[in-house]
């Protein structure tokens, strides 16, 4: 801009000049003086004017430089602001995704710990329960146990009367001296029950545990074996001396035989009585034993020892199949469902067993119960029922 307006002052100097050349009149020459001094001055004061707008082209050079300096920082800052604003962007869409992973969080927690109070208070419920269960079953066993105890103790202390009352009705039946303590014929010394063969007094003294408590029953049962020598030195007393023990005390006895030296001693339950004293009375057949022939004495001895062993493995067998059945019906009573174990004791108790009822003076003829097992072999043969073999051991 400025080169050109420098341009037209020198066209018009050179106009100027041209004009000078050509012939004016005087008084125009002062005119054009002063006309050549304003231009002088004006080119001095477009040439001061033309250095000023240098310099401010200088100036606005400088500023243009530091303006594009700055624009270009000006850009880098953009470009900046630009990932800054992406940066702060993706930050906060990761704050937005933490914020829902958090919310979601919060939420999952809540209902875990929902889930978990209510799991808890179930678990709770069911342990209160289980205790409620339990203290009931402990109760019942308690109980139970208690009831056991109770028919055991009753059954201890009426043990001695139906020894009594069994032994007068096997002496009834098979027409046998029974020997109450009351008319014993030695004074000082008197057993519960005796009886009286061939001129002998045969002593069964009952015995029953005094409590409770069974583990000290089988010393008290040997103790009483040593104090049967009381009734062991009379010389009518028999030297086979019986100990009656309750039936439901088996399970403690080991030893069921003693050899004291002058007497023997065997213990024996109720219902053993009956085949030992028919035993016995075989022997009231000879009339005097010192007549008998070795052969004889043998059979004799034979035939009370079969009836001893018989016997013996018959309470064991009874005990076996009595402990058995005590241990089933504990199993169904802990592992049926309640409904079924109720329904079955309802109809347990509607249920009732009528055995063969015994009848005074009315002899058990080995003849019928001959053909009684006959029968049962022939219901058994007919319904292809197999044999029984067993191979379980029992206690001697």
């Amino acid at each position: 801009m400025d080169y050109i307006t420098l341009l037209s002052i020198l066209i018009g100097f050179i106009a100027l000049a041209l004009y000078l050349k050509s012939p004016h009149k005087s008084n125009e020459e002062n005119k054009e003086k002063l006309i050549i001094e304003k231009l002088n001055n004006d080119i001095k004061e477009l040439t001061h004017q033309n250095g000023q707008n240098r310099q401010e082209i200088n100036d606005l050079q400088k500023k243009i430089e530091i303006s594009l300096t700055k624009v270009e920082s000006f850009e880098e800052l953009k470009m900046t602001k630009t990932q800054l604003e992406e940066r702060l962007k993706n930050i906060e869409n990761e704050r937005n995704n933490l914020k829902n992973s958090n919310i979601s969080l919060k939420e999952s927690e809540e209902t875990r710990n929902t889930n978990v109070r209510k799991s808890l208070a179930a678990t709770i419920t069911l342990q209160e329960s289980l205790e409620k269960e339990k203290e009931r079953l402990n109760d019942e066993r308690v109980r139970e146990n208690e009831e056991h105890f109770e028919k055991m103790k009753l059954t201890w202390g009426s043990h001695e009367k139906d020894v009594e009352s069994h032994l007068k009705m096997i002496c009834r039946n098979n027409i046998i001296n029974y020997v109450s303590q009351e008319d014993f014929p030695h004074p000082r010394n008197k057993p519960d029950n005796s009886i009286e063969i061939m001129d002998q007094l045969i002593i069964f003294d009952a015995k029953s545990p005094a409590n409770d408590d069974l583990s000290n029953f089988p010393k008290y049962i040997k103790l009483q074996t040593e104090n049967l020598k009381k009734y062991a030195k009379h010389e009518n007393v028999k030297n086979d001396l019986f100990l009656v023990i309750p039936s439901n005390t088996l399970d403690v006895i080991k030893q069921f035989s003693y050899n004291i030296g002058d007497y023997n001693v065997y213990i024996i339950t109720k219902d053993a009585l009956e085949p030992i004293i028919i035993s016995l009375k075989k022997i009231e057949e000879y009339e005097f034993a010192d007549k008998l022939s070795p052969e004889e004495r043998d059979n004799i001895c034979r035939i009370i020892g079969k009836f001893a062993h018989t016997t013996k493995r018959r309470i064991q067998i009874d005990q076996f199949f009595a402990e058995e059945f005590l241990d089933t019906l504990s199993k169904a009573r802990n592992q049926l469902p309640r409904e079924i174990l109720e329904s079955v004791i309802q109809f347990e108790n509607a249920d009732k067993l009528n055995p063969p009822m015994e009848k005074r003076n009315k002899e058990i003829l080995t003849k019928d119960l001959k053909e009684k097992s006959l029968e049962l072999k022939k219901e058994i043969e007919m319904r292809n029922i197999p044999d029984i073999t067993t191979k379980i051991e029992f206690k001697e």
